[in-house]
């Protein structure tokens, strides 16, 4: 990814020698946490290995959505696009946030169904979402060359969409204003800990004490707690997005199709992607926690690709593990940047000047690889651990992290304070993952 599009955050190059809170991890999911902790009066440092938001955080479709949510994620979801609606104002900058709502066409009956069920699901929850007949639907895709397929669709006003490479460091830059500090190129090696609870973390640069960690480490998060004797089943899909030139308007704000993703960008142009589509390496801590996952990728293995690459010796999936005194896996990959499958940008260019005759002459601008960090169940882990006190998890969102990160930011906040929670935090508990639960199969994305 063209690393110049991503607004950059001043980095503090002291490290403080003690702080209420350190937070591993510069994404969404960590500068949101710490942007909370500091309006709640905490000392915060942010340890990034790399720089701000420069993995999945600044790599995602830039969705702010409650439409077709998981149900056990709707609280938390509704809570943080109305966060959404007042952070830039709060902060002072824009985030590229605009709320243009989000709308699904289908041509399929049983696709229709569960949207159907879900809406009505979500009304309970309080949530404003919409059927579309298929006049509506099709009035929602204008100069698509198979609306008239359209049998019917899916409306939430309340959604919005944001700019990733904007967003985040717009955010950090708002923790810094409240006192948080911020390292990058800084990796967090280990924890020290003492009378069986968290007392500080390592660095490179040093050691900083602390009775609270937040881990907020994305893709990286299973293999750190690894070396803390701490088991997190998690699995890291690569995904391919792409953003095009400018072009004339043919929506507004962000639309699913049978065909692909689209959300109109501030550049004149557009964020396209494919759903459900993504690549599985075959990887030691991969086939470590196969069996978790299986029901996961039997309910999703028409859209994913599985293969051995280089990732299966180094990279946040090996298994292994480092001394703190020593320049660790984290020091060797600052931040994660795979090739985008090209046959993906390829067909999801295809679709969409087949789609849009209007968007004939469309280019790709530019195409990426992301690693989104992933939970059997699909829903984040947002939770204390008890077998090493002072530590908070904050990781395996599954693809939603971007959209639901204020109000993820919020809840981690409050469970490191023991504030009450902003949502009840059960769904969202570690030992689910670990304890045996019946996870089921993953609820809708």
């Amino acid at each position: 990814m063209n690393a110049s599009a991503l607004q950059t955050v001043h980095s503090d190059e002291t490290l403080p020698d003690a702080v209420d809170v350190v937070v591993i991890g510069g994404g969404i999911a960590g500068i949101t946490a710490a942007y909370e902790l500091a309006k709640k009066g905490q000392r915060v440092a942010v340890i990034e290995k790399g720089c701000v938001a420069a993995e999945q955080s600044s790599r995602n479709w830039g969705w702010c959505r409650q439409q077709n949510r998981d149900v056990r994620e709707m609280p938390l979801i509704k809570a943080s696009v109305q966060m959404w609606n007042g952070l830039a104002e709060e902060i002072g900058a824009d985030l590229g946030y605009r709320r243009k709502g989000l709308r699904y066409v289908t041509d399929t009956p049983a696709t229709l169904a569960t949207w159907e069920a879900w809406s009505r699901s979500a009304r309970e929850h309080g949530i404003d979402s919409r059927m579309l007949t298929s006049r509506e639907a099709q009035a929602a895709t204008p100069g698509h060359a198979r609306a008239t397929a359209w049998i019917g669709g899916a409306w939430c006003p309340e959604d919005g969409h944001a700019e990733p490479t904007m967003a985040v460091p717009a955010l950090a830059e708002g923790a810094r204003r409240r006192g948080v500090t911020i390292h990058q190129q800084c990796a967090a090696r280990g924890l020290e800990t003492s009378g069986g609870r968290v007392s500080g973390v390592i660095t490179e640069r040093g050691v900083i004490r602390t009775q609270a960690v937040v881990c907020a480490g994305g893709a990286w998060a299973s293999m750190f707690c690894d070396r803390h004797g701490i088991d997190l089943p998690q699995a890291n899909v690569r995904g391919t997005a792409m953003r095009t030139t400018a072009a004339p308007a043919v929506i507004e704000g962000t639309i699913y199709t049978p065909e692909f993703c689209l959300r109109r960008r501030l550049d004149g142009g557009y964020t396209l992607s494919l759903a459900g589509r993504g690549t599985v390496e075959l990887t030691p801590r991969g086939l470590r926690y196969a069996r978790q996952f299986f029901t996961t990728f039997m309910e999703r293995r028409k859209g994913l690709k599985f293969r051995v690459r280089n990732s299966f010796f180094s990279g946040p999936e090996q298994l292994g593990s480092w001394r703190f005194d020593e320049v660790t896996p984290f020091e060797k990959h600052r931040s994660l940047d795979p090739a985008p499958d090209q046959g993906l940008v390829d067909e999801a260019l295809g679709k969409l000047r087949a789609a849009y005759p209007a968007l004939g002459d469309i280019k790709i601008a530019q195409a990426w690889g992301g690693v989104i960090d992933s939970t059997a169940d699909a829903i984040p882990v947002i939770s204390a651990v008890d077998k090493l006190p002072g530590l908070i998890l904050s990781t395996g969102y599954s693809g939603h992290g971007f959209g639901i990160g204020p109000g993820a930011g919020r809840l981690t906040a409050d469970l490191v304070t023991g504030d009450t929670p902003i949502v009840d935090p059960y769904p969202f508990r570690y030992t689910r993952l670990v304890d045996g639960t019946d996870l089921g199969k993953p609820g809708m994305i």
